[in-house]
């Protein structure tokens, strides 16, 4: 079991949020057997802090649906630090719509997503996106939450 303290900060009004209780419970399953014990801010934010975080650093002018930042620590330093995560609450709410994906669903699958970056997993590579979206599917199935990955037009 993993040890996880958490900071939610919210800086968005968006309906259809998540509890701290199940964001934390997301970023616990992506933790489990990767890491005993971590800190971890996530951060609610509207469309323009999304688009202006994301365009200072990944040179996108577009909100996005979550941004991880890894926590940049020297080795020798031991914290349990992983880093911060920023999800746009407008932008998991209108994929989750066109998706056809319940919010939380949604939600879960980003705090999965951005937990699973924080700790190295990466999806440049082809072969990394294969490991990545595999594990991001088999946490989620084990947090009763079908594959986020299946195409929109096959869910109700």
């Amino acid at each position: 079991m993993s040890e996880l303290t958490l900071d939610v900060q919210r800086a968005s009004d968006c309906p259809g949020q998540p509890s701290d209780e199940q964001i934390g419970t997301w970023a616990g399953a992506a933790l489990r057997g990767r890491r005993d014990t971590a800190e971890l801010s996530v951060r609610i934010v509207d469309e323009a802090e999304s688009r202006e975080l994301n365009h200072r650093y990944r040179g996108k002018d577009k909100p996005t649906n979550v941004l991880s930042f890894p926590a940049d620590l020297p080795k020798d330093l031991d914290l349990p630090l992983l880093g911060d995560l920023v999800i746009c609450a407008a932008v998991v709410a209108r994929e989750a719509d066109q998706q056809r994906k319940a919010i939380d669903a949604h939600w879960a699958h980003m705090v999965v997503h951005g937990t699973l970056h924080l700790l190295g997993y990466d999806h440049v590579e082809d072969a990394e996106a294969e490991v990545m979206e595999r594990l991001e599917t088999e946490l989620l199935a084990g947090l009763g939450i079908e594959d986020p990955y299946r195409p929109a037009e096959t869910r109700e």
